[in-house]
Parts: C-alpha cells; structure tokens; sequence
C-alpha cells in the first residue's frame, strides 16, 4: 500500500529511467544471436525480471550490473525453444521471444500471455505477419506451436490492417533473418520501435524507415552482438511532468525530451502548464491559476498515449470545466474513474469516452489500483488531495516506475509504503 498526503507545491529533480516497453522488447533481441547483447540504461522494474526469468528459461545467460542499470544477456546456447504460461501470463510483452526464436532456430513454442485487464489485446496480428512470412503456426492447448518453413523466414509484404507495436515489433526482429526483403506497412511509428530498429542495426541488421509508416528491412544471414542505451520511458516522463501540474510548483524531468512526447506538452500547454526543454529535460510548471480543462483522444503515437490516460484524467479532476477523454486504443481503460469519483471526482463514463467536470478540490479517500497506469494516477490525485489518500494493490505499480516513493519524496511529496493490513478473523 501508498500512502500519500497532499502537501502542496512540488520543487526539485527527477530522474527518469530506461523506457520499460523498450527494454521489455530489446531484451528478447538477444535470442536472435549467439554473441552477446548488453543494454544500457535499463529500468528497474519487476517486468524486466520477469523478462530476465523467461530468458533464462529458454537457456539465455543474464547478469544485472551497475545496480541492474546494465543488462548482459547471451543466448550463444539456447536449451529450450517453449515460453511456460506460469512466465507468459505475467506480462504480456513475453509474446516478443516468438519472431526471434522462430526466425533464428525455425521453431518455438509460445504460451498466450497474460498482463494488466484493460482489454482484450489480442496477437493475431503477431500470427498475421509471421503467417506471411511463411510460418507454420498452430494454436492448441494455450501455446502457439510455431514452425518456420525448411529454408527458413522468407521476405514479404505485410499490410497491418491496424496500428500495432507488439506485432511491428515482433514481426521487424522475425524479418532481420528472414530470406529476402520485407515491408512492414502501416507499421507502429512510436519511439520504442525506432529504439528497437536502431540496437538491430548495431546487430547487423538492415533497416529503413523506423518512425514512419512503412519500414523496410532486408534480412541477413546472421546478426552479431551489440551494446544499446534504452531510451528514455516516456511514459514515466509524462507522469513525472503532471505531478508539478496537478500540485502547483516546479519540476525538472531529468533527461525528457520534448519529441517523445510532442502531443501530450501539446495538451499541457493548452491547460495552461508551461513545459521548457534544455540539455538537462523538461522543466514543467503550471503558467498561472488554475488548470483549464481540455478534451483528451488516445491514438497511436505520435497521438496522445493511451498509458497517459489515467494519469491526464487525473489532472483534469480538479480542472475549470468540463472535459472529455475519448478512449481508442484499448477498452475497458476507465477502470481508474469509479475510484476518482471516491476522492470526490465528477466522472460520467459512457462507453469509449469519459466526461470529467473539474473540482475545486479532492479529498483524500482509501482506493484501489486496478492496473499500472492506474495505479499511478491515484498516486498523482493523491498528491493533490485534502487529506489522506491510501491506494492499496500496488503490486501494478512495480511493473512500470522504478523508486517512485523515492522520487516524488525527493521533489517534496508526503508519501511513504505501508504494509497490508492483516485481516483479522
């Protein structure tokens, strides 16, 4: 459990880590060579450990360095090619081993996986594009059985019928030794692809158009070994930069940039927060007065993030007027409002859209995390609230923000890690 007081203005620095949904993507990269990957600038989160343990299992060598900011991993021998559901099912991003074992070794064996409840998320996009690649792929007893063609991956064009990171990701890895040339149209264009695409280069790989909506790649016969920086997590960053917004005060996010989140300091500025880049980060403070409400649409990047969400609804609670937040990329992603409305929040949710008529205030209210981005956003109304807030199951959290007590307390926030109460009979 957190528990948070609100406490006033917030001033000072916060570093922000290694983007998580990077890492989780770079890290499987190693499957696709016998010499050795290391990453930089790695996050410390339960999701990278629980990628490390799925690694681990398939035979990859792993060591955690410089206090787990550095990952050495080498899958020079690997002895397994099946991914366990009792892994899979705690993340979802686990579904990324299956392109690079499939396109390296001509086999593997997936579970379907698992991860926060705000959709149905499903990977037939992943099978569509593998499919078009030539694999062959069997679907029984909860594991995509996997099998490439005698000869391998060949290239091919592959049209994504929607926007899809996981599946752009898992298909680009699956294509760098595939025979042949692939297009990947209407390809994610987020920066954790680009990232991806840049550390495969360092491989070896050949690659154009990262960033765009259509990326090329030429597959290689073999791919070497590499050392990579993660990217900052712009998702961290953005959360970072709403604390000073929904407190009042000035914060430095350390190491932001404004291009990895473009339409979000969009949005900041038209609620009336000041955002300024320099070689340090983002510096964010509100202009003056009080928050102006604005309206909200999810989309792919470069669109408005979905995992920013919560966390915008969170701002827009105590905002003057009424705004609504469209939900389009995944449903069921209002879970976070009902416990809002518990700290005193005005929320109307109607399917895909979340109307929200700002406050003069919140009050503090003991409430419940129902997934990560969640989590945080009650954190964040926590720290604007009157009172004590206490946000119990905050096991999401860990997946997603490394030291985030640690982080706000040193920018000035009241929050502190309680224990569970222990039921009594």
């Amino acid at each position: 459990m957190i528990l948070v007081r609100g406490n006033g203005p917030l001033h000072g620095e916060i570093p922000i880590a290694g983007a998580k949904n990077a890492c989780l993507t770079l890290m499987p990269a190693t499957l696709l060579t016998d010499e050795p990957l290391t990453l930089t600038n790695a996050p410390r989160l339960s999701d990278i450990r629980t990628m490390t343990a799925l690694l681990q299992s398939l035979g990859a060598e792993t060591a955690a360095l410089q206090d787990g900011q550095v990952l050495a991993m080498s899958s020079h021998a690997l002895t397994s090619h099946r991914a366990d559901y009792d892994i899979v099912r705690k993340m979802r991003a686990s579904i990324l081993v299956l392109g690079p074992m499939l396109a390296r070794d001509g086999r593997a064996e997936v579970s379907l996986p698992g991860g926060c409840a705000i959709g149905a998320r499903p990977v037939d996009l992943h099978l569509m594009a593998l499919e078009r690649m030539g694999a062959e792929l069997d679907l029984r007893d909860g594991y995509v059985h996997a099998r490439a063609p005698s000869g391998g991956l060949k290239g091919a064009v592959i049209d994504f019928p929607l926007v899809s990171v996981g599946a752009t990701e898992n298909a680009l890895m699956a294509a760098t030794l595939a025979r042949g040339t692939t297009v990947l149209n209407n390809a994610a264009r987020e920066p954790e692809i680009v990232d991806l695409a840049r550390c495969l280069r360092r491989m070896g790989a050949q690659i154009e158009g990262e960033g765009t909506s259509t990326i090329t790649v030429q597959g290689v016969d073999r791919l070497g070994g590499a050392t990579h920086p993660v990217v900052t997590d712009r998702i961290e960053l953005g959360t970072y930069m709403l604390a000073p917004a929904i407190c009042g005060g000035e914060v430095t996010c350390l190491g932001g940039r404004i291009d990895l989140l473009a339409s979000f300091c969009e949005k900041l500025d038209e609620a009336g927060i000041s955002v300024t880049e320099s070689d340090r980060g983002l510096t964010v403070s509100r202009k003056n007065g009080r928050v102006r409400a604005v309206d909200v649409r999810t989309e792919p990047f470069p669109g408005f993030p979905t995992d920013l969400q919560a966390q915008m609804m969170a701002l827009m609670c105590t905002a003057d007027g009424v705004s609504v937040l469209e939900e389009s990329i995944f449903e069921n992603r209002f879970m976070h409002a009902p416990e809002l409305t518990r700290m005193g929040a005005r929320i109307a949710v109607h399917g895909g859209q979340a109307r929200v008529t700002g406050v003069d205030g919140l009050k503090g209210a003991p409430v419940m995390a129902t997934d990560l981005r969640a989590s945080v956003s009650l954190i964040l109304a926590g720290l604007a609230a009157e009172g004590e807030t206490v946000v119990s199951r905050v096991y999401h959290l860990d997946r997603g923000y490394e030291k985030v007590v640690r982080k706000l307390r040193g920018v000035g926030a009241d929050i502190e890690r309680i224990k569970e109460p222990v039921p009594h009979d």
